[in-house]
């Protein structure tokens, strides 16, 4: 196991494709709370994910709230914001966690921020600039917490081949 990627109400087919992907490289599983802003066999998606779908453990949900109650610990979860102090690689992640993204155009809902203030984390960016695209932001906090556990179960060098 690695992590698991909660994608609440994605809106962008591309990205969920893109984040489906990474989620397939990195052996992380991906939940997805409904409502979807596309249907699962949207071209865009399926063509974002290439031929991965094979690697790919997905689950849907009808709210973050059943994802909740079904896994939270109160120490197992992530939330993702703009809006948060904690920066993302000064948390320690452990094996299995909940990383949680919300939509593109909004981001998670402010009461559940407000509810778990302190499993917020940020990815620091310009003062001017608003969010990251959502797909990058799952890859650079999977990445972060992958690095933190060692790359467990991923191949970690390559060899370039000889002409």
């Amino acid at each position: 196991m690695a992590f698991n990627i909660v994608l609440v109400e994605p809106e962008i087919p591309q990205n969920a494709g893109n984040i489906a992907r990474t989620c397939a490289v990195t052996g992380s599983k991906l939940h997805l709370v409904r409502p979807l802003g596309f249907e699962v066999t949207d071209k865009q998606l399926k063509r974002a994910g290439l031929d991965y779908w094979h690697f790919l453990d997905i689950t849907y949900y009808d709210s973050i709230e059943e994802v909740m109650d079904k896994y939270y610990n109160g120490k197992n979860f992530w939330f993702f914001s703009t809006k948060a102090k904690n920066i993302h690689s000064d948390v320690k992640y452990s094996d299995g966690d909940f990383l949680v993204f919300g939509k593109e155009t909004k981001g998670l809902p402010e009461s559940l921020l407000k509810k778990h203030y302190d499993e917020c984390v940020r990815l620091p960016m310009m003062d001017e600039t608003r969010s990251l695209n959502l797909s990058n932001s799952v890859c650079v906090g999977v990445y972060e917490g992958l690095r933190q556990l060692g790359y467990p179960n991923l191949k970690t060098q390559g060899e370039i081949p000889k002409r």
